[in-house]
């Protein structure tokens, strides 16, 4: 038998085959059919042609053909008793893309930041073949090749991927496919540096962490000390205090294994506690009084020593110094000297510490000692007689 018809079929459109032969048995047993056709969507009608334009016989088989049937095989079939003949068409159903997929490799264990992942973009089926391919990640568009390969992985590129197949018939979309970057990271809320008494949260999250397929546990470290673990994965400090600053970092893991946050530094801050006062006099080998300021706050606290009311040194501002004044100041710490110290010096001594949270003071009184000399036993001795010479202090 011979078939006619189009070489090729479009997808959702009918087309028509046709099988036939040059002659008619119209007494024997000969049939002619066609083969392998789905008869839910298909028609089949015959003519028989004896006259004097010719003889033939044929069936038309009438289809809507699906991507599904590309590459197919029909038979156009004659048969007499146990005896057949055929022909064979194979069907070239033009159709979009279908059956379109992400294929994401590795396929198991988690993915890290800096691994080498590829997405391949794979299709069923195509007539023509594809012409392009585009991928898209949450929605916007990030490549055009058939494989999107992510040579060194980085947090953000965490999300959901498809991609579109094309040929000139139309394009087919894949389902999208989450990549999923494992890898852990510590955030404060609302700040890495609170004010003391500040209500603050420490979170250790990773990349779609509310739709992670399994349960995470999570190991919280402050200064590289262990702290907690178990399925929160929040800190709360109600109330932070002073105390609670430090470095603080947190592993998570699951059942493919664990990733390690780089730590966070958690600053708090607070005003200046009570400074610590210290007045020391010396004597020997010259006068010298030494007043020392030092004090515990953060951010680091403005420090002035004043003399019955009058400033005399800063860790801020300079100030006019007197000749016999000496300075020296560092975090939190001033140091006052007095050189030549005498009666003058006594009094009231003060330290006040400030800084963008408050300020705090202490004070103490100073009584200078002035020097004299005894002569033991008396300053009058006879020639040979032992003397001892002793330098004392009195109040002035």
């Amino acid at each position: 038998p011979g078939v006619t018809g189009s070489e090729e079929q479009t997808e959702g459109q009918r087309s028509t085959l046709e099988c036939s032969t040059p002659y008619v048995c119209p007494w024997g047993d000969i049939v002619l059919h066609w083969e392998g056709y789905d008869p839910r969507v298909s028609e089949v009608s015959g003519r028989v042609q004896l006259d004097a334009s010719g003889i033939g016989h044929q069936v038309n088989l009438t289809s809507t053909f699906s991507w599904k049937d590309h590459s197919k095989k029909l038979l156009c079939e004659v048969s007499h008793g146990s005896r057949k003949a055929s022909t064979e068409v194979v069907l070239r159903v033009r159709h979009a893309p279908k059956d379109t997929q992400v294929l994401l490799s590795p396929s198991s264990g988690n993915i890290g930041v800096g691994d080498a992942v590829t997405l391949s973009c794979e299709v069923g089926s195509s007539h023509p073949p594809v012409a392009e391919y585009h991928w898209y990640k949450d929605g916007v568009a990030v490549g055009t090749e058939r494989v999107l390969a992510l040579r060194g992985v980085r947090r953000e590129d965490h999300g959901r991927y498809h991609c579109e197949a094309r040929n000139a018939l139309g394009a087919g979309a894949s389902p999208a496919v989450t990549l999923r970057v494992f890898s852990a990271e510590v955030s404060a809320s609302p700040a890495t540096e609170v004010r003391e008494g500040t209500a603050t949260t420490l979170s250790c999250d990773i990349p779609g962490r509310e739709g992670h397929p399994e349960e995470l546990t999570y190991t919280w470290y402050k200064n590289s000390a262990w702290l907690k673990e178990g399925p929160a994965h929040t800190l709360l400090f109600p109330a932070v205090a002073a105390g609670d600053a430090g470095y603080y970092s947190c592993q998570v893991t699951n059942s493919q294994g664990s990733d390690t946050a780089q730590a966070i530094s958690l600053s708090v801050t607070y005003p200046p506690r009570i400074p610590t006062l210290t007045l020391f006099q010396e004597t020997q080998g010259g006068r010298l009084v030494i007043v020392r300021c030092t004090v515990d706050s953060h951010p680091p606290a403005t420090l002035a020593i004043d003399h019955n009311g009058t400033v005399l040194a800063t860790s801020g501002a300079q100030v006019a110094l007197l000749q016999r004044l000496g300075v020296t100041a560092s975090r939190n710490s001033l140091r006052l000297e007095i050189r030549d110290a005498g009666p003058r010096d006594s009094g009231k001594y003060g330290c006040t510490a400030s800084n963008i949270h408050g300020n705090a003071s202490a004070t103490k009184v100073l009584v200078t000692r002035a020097a004299e000399l005894l002569i033991q036993p008396s300053a009058e001795v006879p020639e040979g007689t032992a003397v001892t010479l002793t330098c004392v202090g009195t109040g002035d």
